[in-house]
């Protein structure tokens, strides 16, 4: 039910007001007492709140409604009203037609595999503790998330000057950080500002495809650089001052080594770029792989060595701050950087970029699929590494088979530091799976 990150899909297929209901009750059956709810911008995610709302409160929890919020607006709010876990109604990077759950625990992490597991688990037995007629929780509106979490970036990042961003909200709920960009006294424009859970003016998911209108805007206007963020504002992405969009990992790669030194630790997951763990070498920190999702690096990043958790994708955690994957805050820290360290294209120029190829193959049988790759892989390569579907590393490069959380495909990723071999290790990843089908 849950995926890598929460329950997501297709609004009336995968997610319902029957799921929404069912979520709420279970996780007031497990002992949440106080459950913090906030939804995205989608139209759906009305009736998945109200529903939530009900089945917590059927079963004794009090509800505080945050009404529509940045998911880590939501995350870092569960601590601060003392509540026991939080509930965000989102797709995230989704498309309109899609809605999600994702829940939260009071340290700003989300629900790792066991909470997730013990929550299946009542909604598929349909063990529910109902509260007595004269016990239902209450629900109450609460105000200020917005402003606390603002108070919180501004005391994380300096800013002196005055440099020029440009922000592309994608109509989701990013608009805390063009305001307290504001505050830290930059020069703010804003890009489709208005909320909206169509999502009309680009895709919600940022990249290098769906961000034309910012990397011409910041361009054409001579801006120090662009921010991005998806529908729920977990995540950031970049376009520098001559309107290039930053390559994840080059991204992933700053804020690496802007945040760790000597002996420090920096957790990614299993698809990250050799780039990274180059670069943190030659500063003597180094690299802890983990599964693809953030509560996998969200739950390495609680180790005493590391500083600084992210992924490719957009997801960006600074774990003295908090363990969500906070946009507006990784926007204020890129801010912070490029005026620390100089213009941001000098700064990606810096970074060694390697070739790494991608691609998805769909098969019939994914669990199938994977035992067979790993049982074959485990006996045919030296280093190997099952941490997160099937990794093996050569001496210049490596390549991962991972099965889909969410989708009936395998993924697979290769990288090398130059394209030949790159080129090479893919060919033989997709031929082991083409073996296996």
């Amino acid at each position: 039910m849950f995926g890598t990150s929460g329950i997501r899909g297709p609004v009336g297929e995968a997610v319902t007001a029957d799921v929404a209901l069912a979520v709420g009750r279970a996780v007031a059956s497990e002992g949440y007492e106080q459950v913090l709810v906030g939804k995205d911008v989608r139209e759906s995610g009305c009736v998945f709140a109200d529903a939530v709302s009900a089945g917590l409160r059927e079963c004794g929890s009090t509800v505080l409604r945050g009404g529509v919020v940045a998911t880590p607006t939501l995350a870092r709010g569960v601590e601060k009203l003392d509540a026991d876990a939080g509930i965000i109604i989102t797709a995230s990077h989704n498309p309109p037609t899609d809605n999600g759950l994702k829940l939260w625990n009071r340290s700003g992490k989300a629900f790792g595999p066991l909470q997730r597991e013990a929550i299946t688990a009542r909604i598929e037995e349909s063990e529910y503790q109902f509260a007595q007629w004269d016990g239902f929780g209450d629900e109450q509106t609460v105000q200020g998330l917005d402003r606390f979490h603002q108070s919180a970036i501004e005391s994380a990042v300096s800013i002196a000057s005055e440099p020029s961003v440009v922000v592309d909200i994608g109509n989701g709920t990013g608009q805390i950080t063009a305001r307290t960009l504001d505050s830290l006294g930059c020069d703010v424009t804003t890009l489709n500002g208005e909320p909206n859970g169509a999502f009309p003016a680009r895709p919600s998911e940022p990249n290098e495809e769906t961000l034309d209108a910012l990397m011409q805007t910041v361009a054409g206007t001579e801006s120090d650089l662009g921010i991005a963020h998806d529908g729920d504002a977990d995540r950031m992405m970049a376009v520098d001052e001559r309107g290039r969009f930053v390559p994840k990992d080059v991204l992933l790669t700053l804020f690496a080594t802007a945040e760790a030194g000597e002996g420090d630790s920096v957790a990614a997951p299993v698809d990250t770029s050799l780039a990274v763990e180059d670069a943190l070498s030659r500063s003597g920190a180094s690299l802890i792989r983990t599964k693809v999702g953030d509560v996998y690096v969200a739950e390495e990043s609680t180790a005493p060595a590391v500083v600084f958790g992210g992924e490719p994708s957009g997801a960006w955690i600074w774990p003295e701050e908090t363990l969500c994957p906070d946009g507006p805050l990784a926007a204020c820290k890129l801010v912070e950087l490029v005026e620390t360290r100089g213009p941001l294209s000098a700064l990606v120029e810096h970074v060694d970029q390697y070739p790494i190829r991608r691609d998805s193959i769909e098969v019939s049988d994914k669990s199938g699929v994977m035992s067979h790759l790993s049982e074959t892989i485990t006996e045919r390569f030296d280093r190997v590494e099952t941490l997160d579907g099937v990794r093996v590393e050569t001496d210049d490069g490596w390549f991962l088979l991972r099965a889909s959380g969410t989708q009936p495909v395998i993924r697979v990723t290769a990288e090398a530091r130059d394209s030949t071999r790159a080129d090479a290790l893919f060919e033989e990843a997709l031929s082991l799976v083409a073996d296996a089908q």
